[in-house]
């Protein structure tokens, strides 16, 4: 199946303001080197709909536009704990049925919920409504620590600006890595968090500057991929005990340093492949593998397929100038 191109955003009455710059911002243009989304916001008529914010939103579409759109967003409203209207729910079904990408993120999720889309699936909310999401629909298996669940074509994510990592997930995964990237840049965002970190962390207290060096060794990390980076020399660079550098790693990012730099290899080898014609076995050498095997075995861990179909689908280099048969 082609990636996504045509996206339509359901705006429910009393809907964020900020889910709605959120999905406006990373669908709207980037550039002419990009591809671009054909992007629209939907209500259950044209007109004005109000926000949380008191300023009422000028909508030019009705939900005939869901129906033709490849990806369809649910975005959170102030009424989120009493269902859409049935024309709605009957929309997001129908777009699922058909073979669109649905998707939501905070509690735009209970949309999807009501539709009956996430019924027998997990999924996330913001943390806050969580328990409101499993007791109000017992056949979904709420999981409410994750920053967002792809369950193929069905993604939900957690709330507030969770919506960036949802929405540029999608964008990797249909499009590659270069693309998310570029967006996240125009942005000024990390290009990817993974769906598995924690939705919200204790905000780390600065220690006699602990919190900027570490900041520093996260930037040096990142352009000296092609090190092993033990643990070790990650505490010794940071000047602390290995025990108190783990803690406060996992304070910052959620995660662990081996789990962290898994991710950040990965993401970094997607986008070569896209972007270069380097072979298979230098990708692995530049962001710290082994050897070809080892990345292919991460990569189709992480992807399902192995780093040359990964190339095929989303290299942006021509198959000549990548080595591929013609």
């Amino acid at each position: 199946m082609a990636p996504f191109t045509t996206v339509a955003a359901y705006v429910p009455p009393g809907a964020g303001m900020l889910a709605v710059g959120i999905v406006a911002e990373v669908f709207g243009p980037h550039g002419a080197e990009l591809p671009g989304f054909d992007f629209a916001l939907c209500a259950d008529r044209p007109g004005s709909v109000d926000t949380d914010l008191g300023v009422p939103l000028a909508i030019a579409h009705g939900l005939d536009r869901l129906a033709a759109a490849d990806l369809v967003l649910a975005l959170p409203g102030a009424g989120f704990r009493t269902p859409p209207p049935p024309a709605v729910l009957d929309a997001l079904a129908a777009a699922h049925d058909r073979g669109a990408l649905v998707a939501a993120h905070c509690v735009g999720t209970f949309a999807l919920a009501a539709a009956g889309l996430l019924d027998g699936r997990r999924a996330t909310t913001h943390w806050r409504f969580a328990g409101l999401l499993a007791r109000s629909h017992p056949g979904v298996t709420v999981e409410p620590e994750a920053l967002y669940l792809d369950d193929g074509r069905i993604t939900t994510g957690a709330g507030a600006a969770a919506g960036f990592d949802l929405c540029l997930h999608l964008i990797r995964r249909e499009h590659g890595a270069a693309v998310a990237n570029h967006i996240a840049r125009d942005m000024v965002l990390p290009s990817h968090r993974d769906g598995g970190q924690a939705q919200y962390l204790a905000a780390p207290v600065p220690e006699d500057g602990e919190d900027e060096r570490l900041a520093e060794l996260l930037g040096w990390a990142r352009a000296n991929l092609h090190r092993p980076l033990p643990v070790a020399e990650l505490a010794r660079r940071a000047v602390m005990s290995k025990r108190s550098f783990l803690r406060r790693f996992t304070a910052a990012t959620g995660t662990t340093p081996h789990a962290w730099l898994g991710e950040l290899r990965l993401t970094a080898a997607e986008e070569l492949l896209e972007t270069t014609d380097l072979p298979v076995e230098e990708i692995a050498r530049r962001v710290g593998y082994s050897g070809a095997a080892v990345l292919r075995e991460r990569f189709v861990r992480r992807r399902g397929v192995p780093p040359r179909v990964y190339r095929r689908s989303f290299s942006r280099v021509t198959g000549a100038e990548a080595g591929l048969p013609a």
